[in-house]
């Protein structure tokens, strides 16, 4: 039998949580994992939905900016700050299961879910986001891609909640954007996935980019090799060519009911060449509308040719 307790304060729920609790919020990944047969339900959980201080998005006076971790995908989605300069994670948000599952699952949840096929991972990875951890005897900030250890798991003690993301101000002349293959319009997780932030330098050419692939290993990567292939170069056909063959070849994907690892390392590489075209289009200045993947030229829908 479970045994729910609601907390009013963050303090209460670290100590629930330091006491074996679970905390859930909106339950979208927990609940449907215990409906499926994939895990039971905790026999501790500990109600965090009423932290209010825990669902804002705040921007620093550096350009920085913390959101917590119970702001709601829908919120991001539409959030004006989010959707003018860190648009990737607009993106992602945008896509997170049906308008249902966006106006319930919250941010904090997805990131500590640490599934490799999340649609928010892969952008937070290029924006350079942390995890801020809290427990009842300690706080602690680290990068989101050290937070993933492997599918489904974490680097995060058992006593800790995840509390915010924080953002660093994104660079003058960047741009970002993510982009995956998807089947269907709802409530379908990512086949394939990647997200980019390109920096322009004054004459056009990448002065920078971060690429990460998200549904291809068993965490959320980095492209080191496919960010190298585009840097210094403008973003043109046969850069971007380059960035999705390196791309692919980063890929450890594996074969599933959803897609082969061949089709997998294929299409990944796809999505990162458009994720970059539209990162630098967003960087020059260009109107990308969010999501990215729907825009005209750059999305796959309903697993559009390559």
């Amino acid at each position: 039998m479970t045994t729910f307790t609601s907390a009013h304060t963050v303090e209460e729920a670290l100590r629930a949580m330091h006491d074996g609790a679970r905390p859930i919020a909106g339950g979208s990944d927990l609940v449907v994992g215990a409906r499926q047969g994939k895990a039971p339900l905790p026999d501790l959980m500990v109600g965090i939905d009423r932290l209010r201080e825990l669902a804002d998005i705040a921007e620093g006076a550096d350009g920085s900016l913390r959101i917590g971790a119970l702001v709601r995908h829908a919120t991001i989605e539409a959030d004006p700050v989010v959707t003018a300069r860190f648009c990737a994670l607009a993106d992602g948000s945008a896509l997170v299961g049906s308008p249902s599952t966006r106006n319930v699952g919250t941010l904090g949840g997805n990131v500590m879910n640490g599934s490799p096929a999340m649609d928010t991972g892969a952008p937070l990875v290029v924006l350079g986001a942390e995890v801020e951890l809290r427990s009842t005897a300690d706080a602690r900030r680290i990068p989101v891609e050290a937070l993933w250890v492997g599918p489904g798991k974490t680097a995060a003690d058992a006593g800790e909640l995840c509390v915010a993301l924080h953002l660093p101000p994104p660079e003058a002349g960047s741009g970002s954007a993510y982009v995956r293959l998807e089947y269907r319009r709802a409530m379908e997780i990512a086949v394939v996935g990647a997200a980019a932030q390109v920096v322009l330098a004054g004459d056009g050419t990448v002065a920078s980019c971060r690429i990460a692939l998200a549904a291809v290993a068993p965490t959320i990567i980095r492209a080191e090799a496919a960010e190298r292939a585009i840097a210094g170069s403008l973003p043109a056909p046969q850069a971007l060519a380059a960035v999705a063959e390196a791309a692919g070849a980063a890929a450890r994907p594996i074969d599933d009911l959803r897609g082969s690892a061949d089709y997998r390392r294929h299409t990944v590489g796809v999505v990162a060449r458009r994720a970059v075209e539209a990162a630098a289009r967003r960087a020059r200045g260009e109107t990308v509308p969010v999501p990215a993947n729907r825009a005209r030229g750059i999305g796959l829908p309903y697993g559009g040719a390559a």
